[in-house]
């Protein structure tokens, strides 16, 4: 399976063939969007370093290698014995190789609390629904990943709060690439609709295990209503040989808030794309990211904010420790359009370099169209303080204990922005362990 192909020429040919297997299905407006997302990405191709976006994430590699999409899998309840996530309560859903497995999942919100239904189950169930809100907010006209996964869109997950809706438990969906017996791929597509004074927690989990190559390409669209709460995670703890490209794609409305909070464990190449329209008077958007990459791990954080309506506030926070030739990127965009006076948006991010051959590249950006607004960005990258380190040393704490303490005090500040409390006391646990491999 890794030999030299036409990652594009495959995924075409894959399309067209399970066309010709949809009978009636092929007329349903679905399909027709499905139908258009092909020819985009036909037309666009895979992303070079040419384009400006992805100057310094080369997906070369990965395009030049073949995979089995949501390929069969004997994964079994013992193997999520070993990746559980202990003490973790609440509506937890498992895909494997891109397939919702309803035998190893929990679904225990009642129904008119929330909806949650596989995709392809909500296409037939909830039509209605879906072609209201289905790839209204993700990009496909100039993202050739969001168009494939358009044009494939069928596993994944609908989730639906009615309004005024509190849904008590978390909805986790576990996202697990199982690559022991050849190279795999997934392109789950999750729907979130959270209804007017609605609120609900959903995390999105990303494992991989295995010696061969995984290809997770994930896209995710999220609508939040008037006054709406969305609290939203994304965990990636994959191995070296897997790739993971995901856009979530945020539409809010007036005085709701939206927070999300992305922490990238491990994984050998990944990007992560977060876009938030604010198109409402009043309302909130809160990011915050973690990344850890060390040996020859690639992360890629690519977030953009566009305020459209006054009187919105956007709060950002992205940090970064990266260890041996590992590399990373931050690429921030701050949108203020002329009717969105009195806006407040700040950006931040902040690296630790504690290898000579780590490499950070940032680029904030700020683009105002409004005069009466207040608007910041920012970004350092730097080593260790020496005279911290220094200090704890003369009094007695050794080297290695001494920068890892400071590294995990650096990262705690977004880690302490998780409330659902099982992930916070797992990602403790893996950062700490990361960190004292530093």
């Amino acid at each position: 399976m890794n030999s030299n192909t036409d990652l594009k020429a495959q995924l075409i040919a894959d399309f067209k063939d399970a066309e010709g297997k949809m009978n009636g299905e092929a007329k349903s407006p679905i399909h027709l969007v499905r139908q258009q997302a092909l020819q985009t990405f036909d037309q666009l191709g895979f992303p070079t370093i040419k384009h400006e976006e992805w100057k310094y994430s080369n997906v070369k590699n990965l395009v030049s290698q073949s995979f089995a999409f949501n390929a069969p899998s004997d994964f079994s309840a013992a193997d999520v014995e070993q990746m559980a996530i202990p003490n973790l309560d609440g509506n937890i859903l498992y895909f494997i190789n891109g397939v919702y497995n309803e035998s190893l999942s929990t679904i225990v919100s009642p129904t008119d609390e929330v909806v949650i239904l596989p995709l392809a189950e909500a296409i037939k169930s909830h039509a209605d629904v879906i072609e209201k809100y289905f790839n209204q907010y993700a990009d496909s006209a100039d993202n050739a990943f969001t168009a494939v996964n358009t044009a494939f869109a069928k596993n994944g997950v609908f989730i639906y709060v009615p309004e005024k809706k509190v849904v008590e438990q978390p909805i986790i969906l576990r996202f697990i690439a199982d690559a022991r017996e050849t190279n795999v791929a997934a392109q789950p597509r999750n729907l979130i609709i959270a209804g007017k004074r609605a609120e609900v927690k959903v995390a999105e989990a990303f494992r991989s295990f295995g010696e061969n190559v995984s290809f997770t390409n994930a896209v995710t669209e999220v609508y939040v209503a008037e006054e709406a709460n969305v609290h939203y995670y994304k965990v990636q703890n994959e191995t070296d040989q897997s790739y993971n490209i995901g856009t979530t794609a945020v539409y809010q409305e007036g005085r709701s808030v939206f927070t999300a909070n992305t922490v990238t464990a491990n994984g050998g190449f990944v990007r992560n794309n977060l876009n938030i329209k604010i198109d409402g008077e009043y309302a909130e958007a809160n990011m915050f990211g973690l990344y850890i990459p060390n040996g020859k791990q690639h992360v890629d954080n690519h977030t953009a904010v566009d305020h459209a309506k006054p009187n919105s506030n956007s709060n950002e926070l992205y940090k970064g420790i990266l260890k041996d030739k590992s590399t990373g990127v931050f690429n921030g965009k701050i949108y203020v359009r002329q009717d969105a006076q009195k806006t407040n948006a700040f950006q931040s991010c902040k690296n630790v370099l504690i290898s000579n051959d780590a490499t950070m590249n940032t680029k904030p950006q700020l683009e105002i169209w409004a005069d009466d607004v207040k608007c910041s960005h920012g970004t350092t990258t730097g080593q260790l303080n020496d005279d911290a380190l220094f200090y704890m040393q003369a009094r007695g704490i050794s080297k290695d204990s001494a920068r890892a303490l400071l590294m995990l005090a650096f990262a705690q500040e977004v880690i302490d922005k998780m409330e659902i409390p099982a992930i916070k006391e797992y990602l403790e646990g893996l950062i700490v362990e990361k960190i004292y491999q530093a």
